[in-house]
C-alpha cells in the first residue's frame, strides 16, 4: 500500500535530488490532470492570483490522485484560516506569499504545523486526515511531511532577509519576480539590472543558508539557469500563460503563412 502521508520532495531535497513544477492557475480540474499527466513533479494550486475557492483546489487535487505530480498550493494571504483549509485539502507544500519580516515567516510557519510547534487546527474528517481512516498517522507526521515555504516579494523583505532564514521549521523561499520588481519602481518588468540583482542576492542567501531555493524559469531555459544556479526547486510552466503563448506562437506562424 502507498504511504499517502509521505512527501517525496520533502525527502528527495536532502538527497539532492531537484524538482520541476508548474503553476496550476486556470482553477481546473481538466488542466490539473493534464499537467500531471505530463509527469511533472510538483503542481502550484495558485490560489493567491486565480479564481479559485477551496472546492475548485479539491477537485484539482482529486484531479492529481495516482500521478507523481506531489500537490503543493500558494496561499492567498499569511491567513492562518484560509493556510489551514488549504491544508486540510491536502496539500503537501504551501507558499505563503509577500512576506516581510522574521514575525510574519515565523507566522506562516505556525498556521502550517500542528501544536505544539504551531497553530494549525486539527479535524479528523478532513481529506488530508484521509476522512477518519488512520488520521493519527496524519496527524503525527504532518509537521514533518508538509513544507512551508515564503515569497520575498519587496525590499523589506530582502532587508529582512538574514532574520528569516534563521527561522526553524521554514522549508525554504521563493522570490516573486514581478510583486519585487514593481516594488522596485518598475511595474511588471523584472527584467531591469536592479530586480535581476536583487533575486541574485536574496538567492545567493538562501542557498548559503541550507534552506531550498524555488526558484521561477518560466520556461525550461530559464529553469536550467536556476537549476545550474542552485535551485532545487524550479518552477517551469503554468496552465494559462504557457497555453497562451502557444496559441499566440500558432497564431503568428499562421498569419505568416497564410496572411490576414
Amino acid at each position: 500500500m502507498t504511504d499517502r502521508n509521505y512527501n517525496p520532495v520533502k525527502h528527495g531535497v536532502k538527497e539532492g535530488k531537484r524538482f520541476l513544477a508548474a503553476w496550476c492557475q486556470a482553477a481546473s480540474n481538466i488542466t490539473a490532470e493534464v499537467m500531471a499527466d505530463s509527469g511533472l513533479d510538483i503542481l502550484m494550486v495558485d490560489c493567491e492570483h486565480c479564481p479559485s475557492s477551496f472546492e475548485t483546489l479539491l477537485s484539482q487535487l482529486q484531479a492529481m490522485n495516482g500521478y507523481r505530480a506531489v500537490p503543493f498550493a500558494r496561499a492567498p494571504w499569511n491567513d492562518f484560516v484560509q493556510i489551514k483549509k488549504l491544508l486540510d485539502t491536502g496539500v503537501y507544500g504551501i507558499l505563503v506569499p509577500y512576506v516581510e519580516t522574521k514575525e510574519e515567516a515565523e507566522r506562516a510557519v505556525a498556521a502550517v504545523k500542528y501544536p505544539p510547534f504551531g497553530v494549525r487546527g486539527v479535524a479528523g474528517s478532513t481529506r488530508a486526515a484521509h476522512f477518519g481512516n488512520s488520521s493519527i498517522d496524519y496527524f503525527t507526521r504532518a509537521n514533518d511531511e508538509v513544507m512551508v515555504f515564503i515569497a520575498i516579494e519587496s525590499q523589506t523583505g530582502i532587508d529582512n532577509l538574514d532574520e528569516i532564514l534563521k527561522i526553524e521549521g521554514l522549508d525554504g523561499v521563493f522570490v516573486g519576480p514581478v510583486d519585487l520588481a514593481s516594488n522596485l519602481g518598475h511595474l511588471g518588468n523584472p527584467n531591469f539590472d536592479d530586480v535581476q540583482a536583487a533575486i541574485s542576492g536574496v538567492e545567493k542567501k538562501v542557498l548559503e543558508s541550507g534552506k531550498i531555493l524555488m526558484a521561477l524559469g518560466s520556461d525550461w531555459e530559464g529553469s536550467k539557469k536556476k537549476l545550474d544556479a542552485g535551485a532545487q526547486i524550479v518552477i517551469c510552466m503554468s496552465d494559462t500563460t504557457s497555453l497562451g503563448s502557444l496559441a499566440r506562437d500558432n497564431v503568428r506562424k499562421f498569419r505568416e503563412y497564410c496572411g490576414e
